[in-house]
C-alpha cells in the first residue's frame, strides 16, 4: 500500500483528536468551568467517540500497514489522549473501580457507561461516511462490508486473556500513579500498548468494553453473548479485581518495593 493511504488515515486521526478537543472546548466555554454531572457525561462521550473513531482507522493501518505501524499509532494517542482527556477515561470499568473504593455511585457509573456508548457508537457514521468517499485505496469497500470479530480462540480463553491483560493495565496504571515517576504517562501508555499487541491475535486486544463494542459489536465470528462474556465481563473482573489486589500488603510490597515500606513507617 502506498504511503498516501497511510498519510490519509494519519490525516484522518488527527482531524479526530482536533474536533474532539475543540468540542471539550465549546463544552467547557458552555458550561462555564461549572462541576456537575452534566458535563461530565459530556466529556465522557467526546472521549469515547474520539476513541472509537481513532481505533476504526487504526483497523485500516492494522491490515495494510501491519502491527507494527498500528502499535506506533496506538502508543502516540495513548500518550496523547492521557494529557487531554482529564478526568473523562471513555472506559466503564475505571468508574466501578471508582464506586468499589467510594468515590461515586451506582447512577454515575451507569450514567457515564451510556454516555460513552452513545459517543462511541453513534460516531461510526461519520468514519463511515469518510470511508465512503474512498480518499484512499485502503478504504475501498469498506464503507458498507460486513465485519468479522477479532476473536481468534475460545471466548472463555478470550475473556481470559482480556481480563488478565487488563488487570496487568490497571496494576501497572496505580503504581505508577503511586510512585510518579518521571514521563509517567508515556511508560503507562508503552505498557498499555505493548499488552495489546501481546493479545492482537488471541482476542484483538480491546481492554475496553466501549471499544469492543462500538468496534465489533455483531460482527461475525462471535455471538453477541460471546461479545458479552470476553469484552464485558473479562475486562470488567480484571479490572475490580485489580482494586483489593492492589492493597494486599505483598502486592504493594512487590510493585512499589522500598517507597512502600517508607509509607508504613
Amino acid at each position: 500500500m502506498s504511503m498516501t493511504s497511510l498519510g490519509v488515515s494519519t490525516g484522518f486521526m488527527v482531524g479526530c483528536c482536533v474536533a474532539a478537543q475543540i468540542a471539550r472546548r465549546v463544552t467547557n466555554k458552555f458550561f462555564k468551568n461549572e462541576e456537575g454531572l452534566v458535563p461530565t457525561l459530556f466529556y465522557e462521550a467526546i472521549a469515547a467517540a474520539e476513541l472509537c473513531a481513532c481505533c476504526f482507522e487504526l483497523i485500516i493501518v492494522a491490515d495494510n500497514f501491519g502491527v507494527a505501524a498500528y502499535a506506533v499509532y496506538l502508543f502516540l494517542l495513548t500518550v496523547w489522549w492521557g494529557k487531554v482527556w482529564g478526568d473523562a477515561s471513555a472506559c466503564p470499568y475505571t468508574h466501578m473501580e471508582d464506586m468499589l473504593e467510594g468515590k461515586t455511585s451506582l447512577k454515575e457509573v451507569a450514567l457515564r457507561t451510556w454516555a460513552e456508548l452513545m459517543g462511541g457508537c453513534c460516531v461510526y457514521r461519520i468514519v463511515q461516511v469518510f470511508w465512503w468517499f474512498e480518499f484512499a485505496e485502503t478504504h475501498q469497500g469498506r464503507a458498507f462490508e460486513d465485519c468479522n470479530a477479532d476473536l481468534q480462540v475460545n471466548p472463555y480463553l478470550g475473556a481470559a486473556i482480556e481480563g488478565f491483560a487488563t488487570l496487568l493495565c490497571r496494576l501497572a496504571s496505580k503504581t505508577l500513579n503511586e510512585k510518579g515517576p518521571k514521563f509517567c504517562s508515556i511508560i503507562d501508555s508503552f505498557i498499555g500498548t505493548s499488552l495489546v499487541v501481546a493479545a492482537f491475535n488471541f482476542s484483538g486486544g480491546y481492554f475496553n468494553p466501549v471499544l469492543a463494542t462500538a468496534l465489533k459489536w455483531g460482527c461475525r465470528g462471535h455471538t453477541n453473548i460471546e461479545h458479552i462474556i470476553v469484552y464485558w465481563i473479562g475486562a470488567c473482573v480484571g479490572a475490580v479485581v485489580s482494586v483489593p489486589l492492589f492493597k494486599l500488603p505483598y502486592v504493594r510490597n512487590m510493585l512499589l518495593g522500598s517507597e512502600y515500606k517508607d509509607k508504613r513507617e
